[in-house]
């Protein structure tokens, strides 16, 4: 485990409710044992602490790459820890794995097999014979083997979350729109023109999807996203009042 402190910032920087404490999690990306190991680091911390309104918001992009996403999603869904309320943000993985599975899709347009699905849904023990389908019939066997509450759990993401002078988002947002007027399209793929802006947000957007190897703070974002299933590090956002801190879980790759 690693304890990061950023310089507390001065006051016209972003700032929490008075008695709320946010964890903001990246790209877990099937890595189950990675996503518990932070989540007792992050209930530690939070115990060690004075009670709050304590959230925990999951960034997006839960499944794929990784080898268990199916665990990821069952322990969020069902086994999640009771100290504080989670949200949960789409992401483009989960937006893939919707289209690819959706009654009259054909799994193979999407791309999403080739970028992370294949492996996601090893993880629910699809064997590698259904993956010969093509088209529709693809798509039947392979909503055979994920949980109808698995899928109706991702249906439920939200899009973005606002919590005091933050944004969180799982990719980022299109420069100069209202956030009313931003498509979901950017919120969840979004790299270019999000990421070289250096004009204020009027928010500070706390974002996953981009992988750096460590967390970029960029004045007026804060990319969260280290990789998890290729650096074996995953990584979460502390933050409380005007306070910034990094917690991460490790393991050797």
């Amino acid at each position: 485990m690693f304890f990061r402190r950023k310089p507390s910032p001065p006051p016209a920087e972003p700032v929490l409710p008075e008695g709320m404490r946010v964890y903001a999690i990246g790209d877990v990306h099937g890595e189950l044992a990675l996503l518990r190991d932070l989540l007792a680091h992050i209930e530690a911390d939070n115990a060690a602490r004075p009670a709050a309104d304590t959230r925990v918001v999951m960034l997006g992009d839960l499944v794929d790459r990784g080898p268990d996403s199916a665990g990821v999603v069952e322990l969020l869904l069902n086994q999640r820890p009771g100290f504080a309320t989670f949200h949960f943000l789409a992401g483009n993985h989960e937006d893939a794995m919707l289209t690819s599975l959706a009654h009259d899709a054909d799994p193979r347009e999407s791309g999403w097999l080739r970028f992370g699905g294949h492996e996601a849904l090893a993880s629910y023990g699809v064997p590698e014979d259904v993956f010969e389908l093509h088209g529709a019939q693809l798509s039947y066997e392979l909503r055979r083997y994920v949980p109808e509450e698995h899928l109706r759990f991702i249906e439920g993401f939200e899009e973005m979350l606002v919590l005091g002078g933050y944004l969180f988002v799982h990719a980022g947002i299109r420069p100069g729109r209202s956030l009313e007027r931003q498509s979901r399209g950017d919120l969840l793929w979004i790299r270019e023109g999000f990421l070289e802006h250096e004009g204020s947000h009027g928010l500070m957007v706390v974002h996953g999807h981009t992988v750096r190897r460590e967390p970029d703070f960029a004045g007026n974002r804060i990319g969260i996203d280290t990789g998890a299933y290729a650096t074996g590090v995953l990584t979460a956002l502390a933050l409380e009042g005007r306070e910034q801190r990094v917690i991460q879980a490790a393991m050797a790759r």
